[in-house]
């Protein structure tokens, strides 16, 4: 029986991150190179390095910008001190935020202006979460990263009201928030689902299609929050051997050779090019069929910040 892979699909740039690509190299058209960047504008290895040689610089300490030169801030968002402290050094300030990130702070505004604890689902030290926490004064916002963190949670405040980063497992998340309005019956939320489309579209591709795989590669970064959150939805749904992996310069084709059906997807920051090398790679060794799965097509544009238009 000759072998499969099944590439799946939606997989690779959201519109979060094509917006943000999008944003540093028309950045760089108009101002000229270098431009600063706060954080990795996406996390992604190859974006970035494709990025600096075209001219960014990425930076986590905004003494690094001359005084007359851009800073963008990364798709990731940043916090009230952050902006302010790059609007106090008169450059010129561009916001690459993803605007699903942008709509989880309005959402945090308006709770802390409505007097609510705010409880924030996330991991510690995302720079995500940090953003998110930052747009409020410090204590507003207590994180949660699991379900044992709920249990700790003393709050004493009746109006209590929970958020969520949007690159978090969609199954996990479900059972924090479960268990949080156990806890607090009158705990309230976003009007709209904080989780964004391409991370949940990505999660339910994955566990849909990975029941027929034996194993599964997703093509991602490390510190890609939502990579790594496909990998361990391939683990649950019963994949043998499931992985992430940089790039085909990572990939041992023998840790797959005994698999009849490999499963291959992609984080929400990764170029297509990576994946199709990965698929390259593993037909060097063995035949392979390849068959395309699609749970759903994505349409989905954000407009490019108004002063690059």
């Amino acid at each position: 029986m000759k072998k499969k892979i099944y590439l799946i699909a939606p997989r690779g740039f959201c519109a979060g991150v094509t917006r943000a690509v999008d944003t540093v190299t028309l950045a760089i058209e108009k101002y000229g190179a270098p431009v600063y960047v706060k954080h990795e504008i996406v996390h992604n290895k190859h974006v970035i390095d494709e990025l600096e040689q075209k001219g960014a610089i990425f930076i986590e300490d905004l003494n690094d910008v001359p005084i007359n030169r851009p800073i963008i801030f990364s798709a990731h968002g940043v916090s009230k001190k952050i902006i302010n402290e790059a609007n106090q050094k008169k450059g010129i300030t561009i916001d690459a935020t993803c605007p699903l990130v942008t709509k989880v702070h309005i959402q945090a505004l308006k709770f802390y202006n409505r007097g609510y604890q705010i409880v924030l689902i996330g991991h510690k030290n995302h720079p995500e979460v940090e953003g998110t926490m930052g747009q409020v004064p410090e204590g507003a916002i207590v994180l949660v990263e699991d379900i044992n963190d709920v249990d700790r949670l003393k709050i004493n405040n009746n109006k209590i009201a929970y958020i969520t980063q949007t690159t978090l497992s969609v199954d996990d998340t479900i059972k924090i928030i479960e268990k949080l309005k156990t806890k607090f019956p009158y705990i309230e939320c976003s009007p709209k689902e904080d989780i964004c489309y391409a991370t949940t579209n990505r999660q339910n591709a994955v566990k849909k299609f990975a029941s027929i795989c034996d194993a599964f590669i997703i093509v991602g970064s490390s510190n890609s929050s939502n990579s790594n959150r496909l990998v361990e939805v391939a683990k649950n749904s019963g994949c043998l051997k499931s992985d992430l992996i940089e790039d085909s310069t990572k990939l041992n084709i023998n840790d797959y050779k005994h698999f009849n059906s490999i499963g291959v997807s992609s984080g929400a920051s990764v170029p297509d090019i990576l994946v199709m090398d990965v698929i390259k790679k593993l037909k060097t060794n063995h035949e392979y069929d390849l068959e395309e799965k699609t749970l759903e097509d994505e349409n989905v544009t954000f407009r490019i910040p108004s002063s690059l238009r």
